[in-house]
């Protein structure tokens, strides 16, 4: 059985930093491109960070570059997104997904997961 377990999510003022992990376990975690994607009610969800498989290339939204920094660890089957200079918003529940197929910068956004993790609330006051 795969899982993906979310962790870190929490309450951080402007300009905070939070690092997100996502735990992956029943699959061969190396073999997945992975991503971060972020929700909020009422919303459709969004892309945030890609990251290949070796962990060598990676991919951002406009709206995180600069600021969000994605890494895996393939030994311990985590992936990671570094959340800087937080922003209100940046609001939103945080989602991991691992995918089989791989994606380019042309297509990245549309990456369609095959296993989802359960989502972390990340909430940043004013």
């Amino acid at each position: 059985q795969v899982q993906l377990v979310e962790s870190g999510g929490g309450l951080v003022q402007a300009g905070g930093s939070l690092r997100l992990s996502c735990v992956a376990s029943g699959l061969t975690f190396n073999n997945y491109f992975m991503g971060w994607f972020r929700q909020t009610t009422g919303k459709e969800r969004e892309f945030v960070a890609a990251i290949s498989r070796a962990g060598g290339i990676t991919y951002y939204a406009d709206s995180v570059k600069g600021r969000f920094t994605i890494s895996r660890d393939n030994a311990k089957d985590t992936v990671y997104l570094q959340m800087n200079s937080l922003r209100p918003e940046d609001t939103a529940v945080y989602y991991c997904a691992a995918s089989r197929e791989s994606y380019s910068g042309s297509n990245v956004a549309t990456m369609a997961g095959d296993y989802w993790g359960q989502g972390t609330q990340v909430t940043v006051s004013s």
